[in-house]
């Protein structure tokens, strides 16, 4: 991986608005260099476009030049497009000319392989030795929709409609279907980014820029890899400052998503689970699809944060409250009474054979009264019960308008955004379907500005999805400031590899963590003595860095009962090991007295080579891998996300206590996990791995029965 070296958001405010473009290696052979020339006549860019070409007098229809040299000005942007091996030369000889940024269409660098990794790299260090700026290589460019400024090497289909919308992708080819959805659901954008390689400007870069950008709202990633984890949390903690939401989709769910990302791009795709654990805690909303991602991204952008989950909906059929109903369910969302006083004046409203509920069915009696269902909109929008309202609108097919359906329709769209504009609480439009809006809405939405999500499935799951941000949005503003615990003091001489068990219990017990009490015999008269003190009946196991997984080799046995069983069993375990691992250097055997069962948690923290530190709680011992019941959380958090983590459980309500079990002392568990994750952080950079499994937890006790702490070589 390449290291990040940030371009500020002034450097790409220039960089997206070049005053003159050359395109390098333009040729009437290519569609990247047709394509890329046709979009910037097509949407009227200001400046001259150059085309430099060696063999070609005529490019495009018009001259074209032998090199940079015999151009008549300096160019603000070189749009590179010859072949790999000519890459570094030709930005060698436009920056002896004079420029400074650069789009490298080009492929054949670090996504091939090794040899055009260190092709990567030579361009790289020679453009930050001259302070130049490159988008790519292996990247199609940008649009710059606000501006309508497009050197991009992909057709783009006038119009682009404009607003507040940025979008950043690591796979330039999806672009199309981006456009093509935006332009379909009236979406507008603020500027697209295809980032290539990220060889200089980064995915996060884009974001930042997109943060400074007034017209920006809302920010939309599509990811094959999270490359600088760090700079996307320092843009992640600004968004959440600004008020401006990111939406990602992710990829690299599937193992084999995680194979076609790793050879499309060169990067490791982290796990699946930890990328979700981190983009929840930094505020990121996360979706699976496309569609979600602009539906998403689109709400968030023409709306502004949502005050609670409350919603009251009004729509002209009983078929679509009973859908949404449903979705509502789903995500979270409440579909609280109707207060008296708004049922009482939606009977001077409604016809007499509907029913005045939430969701609201106006009935098919719209067909004969166009105005009803913004009537009861206005009354709906009062009531003190709901947050916000969605007024689902249902747009009609592909005919086009004609003046006479435009004069009755638009006056409705007028009057509707007066309620919206005036009504006391938000108010959210959907369709009923993902369909592209007609050309009769489209219509509207210019003259109105007004917002449409489409359809109900992927506009109630934005909804739920943006009232979470909402709420995390809400609960940043009142957070205390990061609690300031010292971490335990440590050598910093500590071995490397993996400890023994009784090794790492010594770090336990020196940071408060309770554990089950346990001494290290090497003889079996040793164990006796040892079971006699800590009583009957205890378990052994085998202690030896070389065997982590003890009972795999016969390294454990449970409730010896008696002290001649203590002793055998002490002589039997070590000739049995011994005969398996003749080479394991053994420290010898603990003892710890058997305890009574309990409920078990699994309490790891690995090192992620992506996030670094991260904290797993689940249930425990035999459950672990069965259920996979577990939450996830990148260090360092705060003591009280513990207690959330432990209540995201499927197996909470054991915690609390179920069918007659007493519960257990959740704030004491949740500090003794805080204390776990402490001593993790503590142990510095070379700590891989350190699990607690189980963690046996009983009303009024706590304690670790066992402990597995490695470091990496």
């Amino acid at each position: 991986m390449i290291p990040s070296q940030h371009i500020s958001a002034e450097q790409l405010h220039r960089f997206f608005r070049p005053r003159n473009i050359a395109l390098i290696g333009a040729t009437d052979n290519s569609r990247w260099s047709i394509y890329t020339f046709d979009n910037l006549k097509n949407f009227g860019f200001a400046g001259p476009v150059y085309l430099v070409n060696p063999n070609r007098e005529i490019v495009h229809g018009q001259r074209a030049f032998k090199s940079l040299r015999d151009l008549p000005e300096v160019v603000d942007l070189a749009f590179v497009m010859v072949s790999t091996a000519r890459v570094l030369s030709i930005v060698q000889e436009a920056a002896e000319l004079g420029t400074t940024r650069f789009v490298v269409l080009t492929s054949g660098f670090s996504e091939t392989g090794e040899a055009g990794a260190q092709l990567e790299q030579e361009l790289l260090e020679y453009a930050r030795a001259h302070a130049l700026t490159i988008l790519g290589p292996n990247g199609n460019g940008f649009i710059n929709i606000t501006d309508q400024i497009t050197p991009y090497g992909l057709p783009i289909t006038p119009p682009l409609k404009s607003g507040p919308v940025g979008v950043v992708l690591q796979s330039g080819a999806l672009t199309s279907a981006v456009l093509a959805f935006a332009q379909g659901h009236a979406i507008g954008l603020s500027l697209l980014v295809a980032v290539g390689n990220e060889s200089m400007i980064s995915v996060t870069d884009v974001v930042d820029y997109l943060l400074a950008d007034e017209s920006t709202r809302s920010i939309a990633l599509f990811l094959e890899c999270v490359r600088h984890p760090a700079e996307l949390r320092r843009v992640a903690e600004k968004a959440r400052a600004l008020g401006k939401t990111i939406v990602v989709f992710k990829i690299g769910r599937s193992e084999a998503s995680s194979r076609a990302a790793l050879a499309h791009t060169g990067a490791l795709v982290g796990n699946d689970a930890i990328n979700a654990a981190a983009f929840r805690q930094l505020g990121i909303i996360r979706v699976s699809s496309l569609e979600d991602l602009l539906t998403t991204a689109a709400l968030a952008g023409y709306t502004p944060p949502l005050p609670g989950r409350r919603m009251g909906v009004v729509t002209p059929s009983g078929g679509a409250c009973d859908i949404i109903s449903d979705l509502a369910e789903e995500v979270g969302l409440e579909l609280p009474d109707f207060a008296p006083e708004t049922i009482e004046r939606l009977h001077d409203v409604l016809p007499a054979f509907s029913t005045s509920h939430n969701p609201l069915d106006v009935t098919g009696y719209v067909v004969v009264d166009a105005t009803l269902q913004q009537r009861a909109l206005e009354v709906v929008v009062n009531d003190p019960n709901l947050d916000f309202v969605l007024n689902l609108t249902t747009v009609e097919g592909g005919r086009e308008p004609t003046p006479e359906t435009l004069a009755t329709t638009l006056p409705l769209y007028d009057n509707l955004k007066r309620i919206i504009h005036s009504a006391p609480r938000p108010v959210v439009l959907t369709t009923n379907t993902c369909m592209d809006l007609p050309a009769t809405t489209r219509l509207v939405v210019e003259r109105t500005g007004l917002h449409f999500i489409a359809g109900l499935e992927h506009g109630v799951r934005a909804l739920g999805r943006f009232i979470w941000w909402s709420e995390q949005l809400k609960a940043s503003a009142g957070m205390p400031a990061q609690e300031a615990t010292p971490l335990p003091p440590l050598a910093t001489d500590l071995a490397r590899g993996t400890w023994s068990e009784a090794r790492a219990r010594t770090l336990l017990q020196r940071s408060g963590i309770p554990l089950v009490p346990g001494q290290l015999a090497t003889t079996a008269d040793a164990a006796v003595a040892a079971a006699r003190t800590l009583g009957l009946p205890v378990a052994l196991k085998i202690q030896s860095p070389a065997l982590p997984h003890k009972s795999d080799i016969g390294g454990v046995a449970l409730n010896l009962r008696t002290v001649e069983e203590v002793h055998s069993s002490f002589n039997a375990m070590l000739e049995r090991v011994r005969a398996q691992a003749p080479d394991a250097e053994i420290e010898g055997i603990l003892v710890s007295p058997m305890r009574a069962p309990g409920l078990e948690l699994l309490v790891g923290i690995v090192r992620d080579p992506l996030w670094g530190l991260v904290l797993t709680i689940g249930l425990g011992g035999i459950w672990t891998e069965v259920l996979k019941d577990t939450a996830v959380r990148v260090l360092p958090i705060q003591s009280a996300e513990i207690l959330t983590m432990l209540g995201e459980l499927r197996g909470a309500a054991l915690l609390r206590g179920a069918r007659g079990q007493a519960g257990v002392n959740l704030h004491e568990l949740s500090q003794v996990i805080y204390r776990i994750s402490m001593l993790a952080q503590a142990l510095g950079p070379h700590l891989s791995a350190l699990e607690i499994n189980p963690l046996l937890v009983q009303p009024g006790s706590i304690e670790a029965l066992d402990v597995l702490l490695s470091w990496q070589e």
